[in-house]
């Protein structure tokens, strides 16, 4: 990002987990800490809008309009990567406006964000709709960029995030998903002999093998795979055991999880270690995706960090 304040993938570590049962199954597991990255503009969201405020700002626009839920980390990190560069921002937020803004709203809306609240139908069509003259007659004159940094310039700085470390000896990369945009890069730039495994986040969100083809525009390797059991309920949804397991994973490495993407993950890898999904020897890299602003919805005190 340029601007007054520079963010960049400098911080990044990649830091192995001492782990019981990963010893037990002789398997070794590292986890790339994106999220060392920046307290807002976090993890895979920096990779993923790079690009697109890039081409924004080279093509002249003085605004960007993008999509997204009342906690998406993703409206966050926008409005702040836009405030840095003295963009506008405008944010189409799923359904009607709440009577108690999440902390993910009212920062955006304190980096500048506009907020624009639409019901779930309403929003689902203009996002299938963004270059219409309504939707221009409507917003003004906007750079969009889809939810999630969805398309082929989010897939580009996805694929970065593999480039910033040497990630020839894993043998598995696994990353939670949402849009499919952040594992359509990992794809891409993840070596053939390299299993790709994607934890949804989402509940039957089954179309997510499309979305993700799509966007490559290419046939899925056999290699890759989207395991749908660790949603927790849907997107966004916390249970008591995910929480416990993230106080637990603290507890043994100090690395905070947020309770939307990384904990999911990390639960659904250490179960499917012990389902023996990962065959002895494996060397598994976890991608941190960042976004722990997220956990400030949950209730003071839910969470030992």
């Amino acid at each position: 990002m340029d601007g007054g304040e520079i963010i960049s993938a400098e911080p990044v570590t990649t830091d192995t987990i001492k782990n019981p049962l990963a010893d037990q199954k002789k398997i070794q597991l590292d986890i790339l800490r994106l999220d060392k990255i920046h307290p807002v503009v976090s993890g895979n969201k920096w990779f993923k809008l790079r690009y697109y405020t890039a081409d924004a700002l080279n093509k002249g626009y003085a605004t960007l309009l993008t999509f997204g839920g009342p906690y998406s980390n993703h409206i966050a990190a926008t409005a702040y990567a836009a405030k840095i560069q003295g963009l506008n921002t405008i944010g189409v937020i799923r359904g009607e406006s709440p009577k108690q803004w999440s902390h993910t709203l009212q920062e955006a809306q304190m980096c500048g964000m506009q907020l624009v609240f639409l019901s779930r139908n309403e929003f689902d069509t203009i996002k299938r709709n963004v270059h219409t003259k309504k939707f221009e007659a409507q917003f003004g004159k906007a750079y969009i960029i889809p939810e999630g940094g969805f398309g082929p310039l989010g897939i580009q700085g996805a694929a970065d995030i593999l480039r910033i470390t040497d990630i020839s000896l894993y043998t598995h990369i696994v990353s939670a998903v949402g849009t499919g945009t952040t594992i359509a890069g990992i794809i891409q730039a993840s070596n053939p002999h390299q299993k790709v495994t994607g934890i949804s986040v989402m509940k039957n969100n089954l179309s997510l093998n499309d979305e993700i083809q799509s966007l490559l525009n290419i046939p899925l390797p056999d290699r890759f795979r989207i395991v749908h059991d660790y949603h927790f309920g849907g997107y966004a949804k916390c249970t008591p055991a995910l929480t416990a397991s993230m106080n637990q994973f603290y507890h043994a490495s100090t690395i905070p999880l947020d309770f939307v993407y990384t904990a999911k993950m990390m639960y659904g890898i250490f179960d499917l270690m012990g389902k023996d999904f990962f065959r002895p020897h494996s060397r598994i890299l976890a991608v941190h995706s960042g976004g722990l602003q997220g956990n400030r919805s949950l209730a003071h005190g839910v969470l030992v960090f």
